[in-house]
């Protein structure tokens, strides 16, 4: 497909801005930087923030991945690929070795990321103190204070509920020993893939006008209590129906014929990865 328009849709100004926004995210892990989101032709609160990350950065020898929720080919995934590859050119590919940038959708590949490799991920509430404090004057005071109590109060109070804590995904983080983060509505079984990544990890809010970041071999951390560890969800038992994979983030699914309840690996290029080489079991 060729465009008649801007490399990579915005004007030079616009991708100059967001990176000069980037690079004061990368100096201050996890910290929230403000910037001017711009107009797309997608609805904002469908990616519109790691979209122009992704716009932003990219450069005609890269080679783009889009995932969500682990799918390569659903609908949100295709129509971000359409978008970039439309206006860049640039190659695509489902295997997330292959790719030097990702952008997902509430995932991280289970495939570990390296160096050179960025992962963008698309955020919908990027305020981990949202749901304690609606006030953003009240947060950006919190933040700065180092003020996290009420993120604690709130786990346990699903403790003292519910005897664990109940949070599934967007399971918030302290990054660097600083600031607390939103890492997005990843599952919990993705938040250590963020502790010393290899990859550069941008993250960004369109809707709330926000950029922030976890570079390289930084320190992440789930929030935690002595004695209530951080638990990932366990699929040591799981056993994937197509791939005969385990220890991997797997959807929990009902046979309509059987009524039989079975598990697929979530990420859909790694299962079939993994049935490519030889080691499906199929049905």
């Amino acid at each position: 497909m060729h465009y008649e328009g801007h490399f990579a849709f915005f004007d030079e100004h616009s991708k100059k801005e967001i990176r000069r926004t980037i690079l004061k995210a990368i100096a201050i892990p996890g910290y929230q930087v403000p910037f001017a989101s711009r107009e797309l032709p997608i609805a904002r609160g469908w990616g519109t923030g790691g979209i122009q990350i992704t716009l932003s950065i990219i450069e005609r020898n890269d080679v783009l991945k889009v995932i969500d929720q682990g799918n390569d080919e659903s609908v949100n995934a295709v129509n971000i690929k359409k978008l970039v590859v439309g206006t860049t050119g640039v190659q695509e590919t489902i295997n997330t070795a292959e790719a030097t940038i990702i952008q997902s959708r509430h995932r991280i590949p289970e495939v570990k990321l390296q160096d050179k490799q960025v992962l963008v991920l698309q955020v919908p509430i990027p305020e981990p103190l949202r749901m304690i404090e609606p006030s953003e004057e009240r947060t950006k005071l919190l933040h700065a204070d180092q003020a996290y109590s009420g993120a604690y109060i709130r786990l346990f109070e699903q403790i003292m509920k519910y005897n664990h804590i109940t949070l599934d995904a967007d399971y918030p983080v302290t990054v660097n020993d600083r600031y607390v983060m939103a890492p997005s509505p990843i599952p919990r079984f993705d938040n250590e893939k963020m502790h010393m990544s290899e990859a550069l990890i941008l993250l960004g809010a369109g809707r709330e006008k926000k950029i922030y970041a976890v570079p390289p071999f930084t320190k992440v951390e789930s929030l935690h209590f002595e004695d209530y560890p951080f638990e990932v969800e366990d699929f040591s038992d799981k056993v994937c129906r197509k791939s005969g994979l385990t220890n991997v983030y797997m959807d929990e699914l009902k046979d309509e014929v059987t009524g039989e309840t079975y598990y697929l690996t979530n990420d859909t290029s790694y299962m079939l990865q993994a049935m490519n080489d030889g080691g499906a079991m199929h049905e």
